[in-house]
């Protein structure tokens, strides 16, 4: 029976967990604490939480990261010495680090052996968690430098209500899940000042024109960015009142501040620092991008919503048009 270790009591994490078990694959969840352990153990469930890492991943065949984007790098130092040659190493967080403005599997090769950085691979798409603990369908896309590493973890994790599809270009997978975040934060403001979706429509087009030419300049193809892990992403996330990130955006443009917003949520909106490691990277590669940018000041330079919105159909009347003509 094949094994697969999933690091990170998140609700991803246990969705996952969820859905490989009930496939049939022997399933450890690694929880930080015996309370966290305690806790799962009260509910039903088909797999085994453990707080000892050096058990969850005894023999595992697969290995997930389902944690936030900014605890990535410490969780996989607590695993690095339990790994071995035979092991996947996926990561299923979409976003970027946020001081060094990494992507997730560079923050795992910087920290693992050289000998398994030929193993990573990453996980991303459409996959609102909530839909499928439902037992709702889902497709995602599996991404790694070497396909036949992201063909081996399909083989391990597909099933007939979670399709999945393999690639691999790895940056723009992992570009396409973290940066679709920055425009959910734009769209939940559209909705939040109550502009109506043909505003939004043309917000999500402007915005993502600016995305498919960073993701390009750092080294993505452009292709991704039309596919289930770039278009498909975006589309569930700016559309779905299960997005975290829409709900960001939104509740800003109702006049909360970000601190109190994040202060009172239980799980991470991954756009906020995704937008923080972008301003970083957009001004280092001298990048025109000014959708992104109003985003940005909204959240950490206090740009009210409304202002930023009248800002924006000026700058898109300039912006857009070339940015287009530089993607045919």
């Amino acid at each position: 029976m094949p094994k697969t270790t999933i690091i990170g009591n998140t609700t991803w994490g246990n969705t996952l967990a969820s859905l490989l078990s009930d496939k049939g694959i022997a399933v450890k969840l690694w929880a930080r604490s015996k309370a966290e352990v305690e806790g799962l153990n009260q509910k039903t469930r088909s797999y085994s939480p453990t707080s000892h890492i050096e058990e969850a991943l005894d023999r595992a065949d697969l290995v997930i990261w389902a944690v936030p984007s900014q605890k990535l790098r410490q969780n996989v130092i607590q695993a690095k010495n339990y790994l071995t040659n035979s092991m996947l190493l996926m990561s299923v967080a979409k976003g970027l680090e946020e001081d060094s403005g990494k992507r997730m599997s560079q923050v795992m090769a910087e920290e693992i052996a050289p000998a398994l950085r030929k193993q990573i691979c990453v996980l991303s798409g459409p996959n609102l968690a909530k839909e499928i603990a439902q037992g709702l369908p889902a497709a995602s896309v599996i991404a790694a430098q070497d396909i036949t590493v992201a063909e081996r973890a399909r083989d391990l994790m597909n099933s007939p209500k979670f399709l999945l599809l393999t690639t691999d270009d790895i940056i723009g997978v992992e570009l396409g899940g973290a940066l679709k975040n920055i425009v959910a934060l734009g769209a939940g403001m559209i909705d939040g000042l109550g502009l109506g979706d043909n505003a939004k429509a043309a917000f999500i087009t402007w915005s993502w024109t600016e995305v498919i030419s960073l993701g390009v300049a750092l080294g993505a193809k452009a292709s991704t960015f039309y596919g289930l892990a770039g278009l498909g992403d975006l589309i569930a996330t700016c559309a779905s009142a299960l997005s975290r990130n829409h709900y960001v955006g939104y509740e800003l443009a109702k006049g909360r501040s970000l601190k109190e917003i994040s202060a009172s949520m239980t799980q991470v909106a991954e756009g906020v620092y995704t937008a923080m490691a972008v301003h970083q990277i957009i001004r280092k590669l001298t990048l025109e991008t000014p959708i992104i940018n109003l985003i940005y000041q909204v959240l950490f330079e206090n740009l009210p919503a409304t202002e930023a919105l009248a800002d924006f159909g000026e700058l898109t009347k300039s912006h857009y048009q070339p940015s287009l003509d530089a993607l045919r």
